[in-house]
């Protein structure tokens, strides 16, 4: 991100990120008051909401508070910052890699080490709404291929910082733990649902025509549908012993729990493959590939890639997702950055049962993956094994800001949970 710096006073340093040209309207006493909060606070960077000027439409943009588990490099401070100017020439001072993308990115992360960032909830300036896609539009921008130079910049710069704070994970691997279990399957594939009646058949039917040298079956965890759904899934079991319709005895459960749920059942097995309700996997052979790579990678989670599509399988930009970011040498470390891991995602039952999924409805999946990163292998398949319809019914098409910030923060509170669990981890040695 280009960034351009005003010296406001013999103690603070104005950074628009917005670079030239940008149109940034600050209150008549925005200055002041972000002079005034910083001294009260002794903050090291400040920022605050804003409005959005489209036309002559205004609307609030409200941000969320830094943590420190904000190690995307897209973490949304606004347009405008102030900083203090001591730490801000130390931190400059500190910067001996030249980057072309990711100067803010370590210039921030270097910051945070100098002391703490302050979110103001009030709206101190207007500025022009430059990125005007939908929600569901913006969330694959880090896995576009045009971007792979910025995105190995930005991942340079975290595993610096994970490094210089005593969070980089090292290159072992735990050995899989050997939790005693006996499983009646090889694999279960785990659906959670609820009110999913027009697309949870072509899920199951997917599954159902897989061919596999090993025996699997479906745990469909029904979290009381009220649309028909509930019916569907039940004349499925009734025909087919390998469909297994689990209806939760508590009602609280979010995603999250509903996987916990099925990996508990004593009829799961080995290995637990993802699927969504309004997805399906890509192929035939989809669950044998992704058994033979498990073996092969010896890893407590696999990752696979997947395709995004309309509801009639016709592939949408961006297309291929395969999270080809994700390496086996760091891909443990720039978790930490990037705000998703991939599908489908499978993971080991035995581990499931141990560190046990979060009972939420989003980022349940990507606690896990960070959770098993910090100490087993994770393995990755990078060509497509499922489809990934993008439709009016997903819980993501269209997400209100308010939605997208409580998203990002509770990703953020994750990576803190897992970067001060690392920082504890090297420490005891």
């Amino acid at each position: 991100m280009a960034y351009r710096t005003t010296i406001v006073s013999e103690d603070y340093v104005l950074i628009h990120l917005r670079g030239e040209g940008a149109e940034l309207d600050l209150t008549a006493s925005a200055m002041e008051r972000m002079k005034n909060v910083m001294n009260d606070t002794k903050c090291v960077l400040l920022y605050s909401d804003c409005m959005l000027k489209d036309e002559d439409v205004l609307e609030k943009h409200p941000l969320i508070d830094y943590q420190k588990g904000s190690l995307r490099d897209d973490f949304d401070f606004g347009a405008v910052v102030m900083v203090r100017k001591d730490a801000y020439e130390r931190a400059k001072e500190k910067q001996t890699q030249t980057y072309q993308y990711a100067d803010w990115y370590d210039l921030r992360l270097r910051l945070s080490e100098e002391g703490e960032f302050f979110h103001l909830p009030e709206a101190l300036y207007v500025v022009n709404k430059t990125d005007k896609r939908k929600s569901g539009e913006q969330q694959f921008d880090y896995v576009n291929p045009r971007n792979k130079e910025v995105q190995l910049e930005m991942e340079q710069a975290c595993t610096d910082y994970l490094r210089r704070v005593g969070a980089i994970v090292p290159e072992y691997r735990a050995e899989l733990p050997d939790g005693g279990d006996a499983f009646p399957v090889e694999m279960s594939v785990v659906i959670p649902v609820k009110n999913r009646v027009k697309t949870i058949s072509d899920a199951i039917e997917s599954v159902l025509k897989q061919v596999t040298d090993f025996d699997f079956n479906i745990l469909v965890v029904d979290n009381y549908s009220t649309d028909g759904t509930s019916e569907v899934i039940e004349k499925y079991a009734q025909e087919n012993k390998a469909v297994i319709h689990i209806i939760p005895e508590r009602k609280d459960l979010g995603i999250g729990g509903c996987w916990m749920r099925a990996a508990d059942d004593q009829r799961c097995g080995k290995w637990c493959a993802q699927l969504d309700s309004d997805d399906l996997y890509s192929g035939e052979h989809v669950l044998q590939l992704i058994h033979d790579e498990l073996e092969r990678q010896a890893c407590g989670m696999l990752v696979g890639s997947y395709t995004i599509t309309d509801f009639e399988l016709n592939e949408m930009p961006p297309g291929l997702i395969d999270h080809k970011e994700w390496t086996e040498q760091n891909g443990m470390n720039n978790a930490l950055r990037i705000n998703g891991l991939g599908a489908p995602r499978i993971f080991s039952t035995t581990l499931l049962r141990k560190l046990r999924l979060p009972n939420t409805s989003y980022g349940e999946d990507y606690a896990m993956g960070l959770r098993i990163s910090r100490e087993w292998k994770i393995g990755r398949i990078y060509e497509s094994l499922y489809l990934c319809r993008r439709w009016g019914g997903n819980s993501d098409a269209a997400l209100s800001q308010e939605k997208i910030n409580a998203n990002n923060y509770y990703k953020d509170k994750l990576r803190t949970i897992e970067l001060l669990a690392r920082i504890a981890m090297n420490k005891r040695g």
